[in-house]
């Protein structure tokens, strides 16, 4: 084993590397997983044992907090391989403040952000062969942390354990997406834990999504779990509208919808363009007037995973609503093309939001 300087990081390289048994044309979202990941136990108050070893399956106490108690939270993010072969990482600074922001909700321990940017940068380096250069690849990558302790009485644990795993990707939609609009069931409530990137929130999504994919829809649009009146967000994706040349998201106010980093650069873009956003409570009625009207012109989700999703159609109330032609839209293809080119290399960083991995 060796260690690195400042975290002490030891590292096990892994003896049976699959990278030439991955077939990269054929990339189902979360299929492979690179040869190695990081682990860090939070103990008596201290990050402690850092590593990464070779990936595989690890070990647990049939009474661990994270299994009985949902003490459960993750980030994702996305490496990618530019042109020179130099491997960028997008903001990762934010989802180190992210994972803070979700673990104070969730009453966890924290982590110090230049210990996960460290743990990062040096799992990818060991992993940079994975990093596909392939149009459309990226190697998305899975911090999380769990309640590791073993006890069965209902308090917050004493101790955690953090990990950070990887696996090459493709387009997480193949085409534009169908949404149902779903005013029944809710993903999250005032005062809950939408705001926290929680694993919890996925699971209580589960139900109603396979609901609507049964029913040929791929993700639900949430509305506010108070009237059912208010759009929220979509599945795994923040929502934007594009109405009247205006663009058109959920504020944050209400507590309950996730700040993605990729709705920030989506909106900072837009403001950089010249181009007006409002952040505010869009209702149903709204967006059904301005399909009506034809003013709404863009429709789109963003995240991590999807990056931009175009809306095809959405159902409201039992009605399939036909969005106008993709090929069409100005903003979702400009800015998805843009935030491409920054992530990739192939354009000037003027916000400062690449982070190269040391070669």
């Amino acid at each position: 084993m060796t260690t690195t300087d400042s975290l002490h990081i030891q590292i096990e390289k892994n003896t049976h590397p699959i990278l030439n048994q991955v077939d990269f044309d054929q990339l189902p979202f979360g299929k492979y997983f690179s040869d190695h990941m990081f682990i860090s136990l939070y103990k008596d108050e201290a990050w402690v044992n850092s590593r990464i070893v070779p990936f595989g399956p690890i070990s647990m106490h049939p009474s661990m907090a994270a299994i009985h108690y949902g003490q459960s939270i993750f980030e994702g993010m996305k490496a990618y391989k530019a042109a020179n072969g130099d491997i960028l990482l997008f903001r990762p600074w934010e989802n180190a403040k992210r994972l803070n922001r979700s673990a104070d909700r969730m009453c966890m321990a924290t982590l110090p952000e230049d210990y996960f940017l460290e743990a990062l940068t040096t799992l990818i380096q060991i992993d940079r062969d994975w990093v596909s250069a392939k149009e459309g690849h990226s190697l998305y990558i899975r911090p999380f942390m769990f309640a590791s302790e073993a006890i069965l009485g209902v308090r917050p644990a004493n101790e955690y354990t953090f990990m950070i795993i990887s696996s090459p990707v493709g387009h997480y939609y193949n085409g534009p997406v169908k949404l149902m609009l779903e005013t029944h069931y809710s993903r999250a409530a005032k005062g809950g834990t939408g705001t926290a990137k929680a694993a919890g929130n996925y699971a209580a999504a589960l139900y109603p999504a396979k609901i609507g994919q049964q029913q040929g829809y791929n993700q639900q649009l949430w509305t506010d779990s108070s009237t059912h009146q208010y759009i929220e967000e979509s599945g795994t994706m923040n929502i934007f509208f594009v109405i009247n040349g205006t663009i058109v998201t959920p504020s944050l106010e209400g507590d309950t919808i996730l700040p993605g980093i990729t709705r920030d650069s989506i909106i900072r873009i837009a403001h950089h363009w010249g181009i007006p956003v409002e952040e505010r409570p869009i209702s149903i009625d709204e967006l059904e007037d301005a399909i009506r009207s034809e003013s709404l012109s863009e429709m789109f989700g963003a995240g991590t995973a999807a990056t931009i999703a175009h809306v095809d159609s959405v159902n409201i109330r039992g009605v399939d609503r036909k969005l106008p032609d993709v090929a069409k839209r100005k903003f979702s293809n400009e800015v998805a093309q843009y935030l491409s080119d920054i992530r990739t290399g192939k354009a000037d960083d003027i916000f400062e939001w690449t982070y190269r991995i040391p070669r």
